[in-house]
């Protein structure tokens, strides 16, 4: 019998679909600072390891590190303002929240989006459902180190026996290892399911409620 009780949601690409919002905002400060911009199927191999790897990603390769720094600080300026223009669930996860919620589960969410983001948009969202979010902040190292989901483990006043990781990319993956939860890896997110099993990814999740019938394994 299963005896999860808690699970710990990615943000991007698992309940947001943020993609629209994350491809404006690159695309503005590449711009900005006479870059050639990305598609938006580029993004979503760009984004999951945070701010700084996706620009270095998008930019010349011989982009000085100062520059980026700079950038950095032009996209949080401009995501903080639009980070809600085009974002929202994916279908069916607003009903998975609320079910998982009425069958008494707990939730907590943690991005390698800048806390600030990940606070505004879980309160948009998911407020009454998800009680705790955690994002990219000092103090806490981002995905894949365990520190964001050992924390919302903490608030939640839950163990990692207990809990359950679902995300959608390769350092959600990495993330749920280095945290000794289990993971189940989501299909409609940033990464396609045969890049997932290259990377060792073996229970999916092809639409939300998958999820509720995949608790039972763990």
């Amino acid at each position: 019998m299963s005896i999860i009780n808690t699970i710990v949601f990615d943000m991007d690409g698992t309940v947001l679909n943020t993609i629209d919002d994350l491809t404006v905002s690159m695309n503005y400060v590449l711009d900005k600072f006479n870059m050639p911009g990305h598609t938006m199927e580029e993004y979503r191999m760009f984004f999951g390891n945070g701010i700084e790897f996706a620009l270095r990603k998008s930019v010349p390769e011989d982009t000085p590190s100062d520059v980026i720094k700079e950038m950095i600080s032009v996209f949080k300026e401009h995501y903080d303002i639009h980070c809600l223009d085009n974002t929202k669930p994916y279908d069916g996860i607003l009903s998975l929240m609320n079910e998982l919620k009425q069958q008494g589960y707990k939730m907590a969410i943690v991005s390698n989006k800048i806390d600030s983001a990940v606070k505004e948009l879980n309160e948009k969202f998911f407020s009454g459902v998800v009680d705790v979010a955690i994002g990219e902040k000092p103090g806490i190292k981002r995905k894949p180190s365990p520190d964001t989901v050992l924390e919302a483990l903490k608030e939640l006043k839950s163990n990692v026996n207990e809990a359950v990781y679902v995300g959608d990319s390769e350092v959600d993956y990495a993330t749920a290892q280095n945290s000794g939860l289990p993971c189940i890896s989501v299909l409609w997110g940033f990464r396609d399911r045969k890049y997932l099993e290259d990377i060792g990814a073996d229970t999916f999740a092809e639409k939300p409620e998958d999820i509720i019938k995949l608790l039972d394994r763990f």
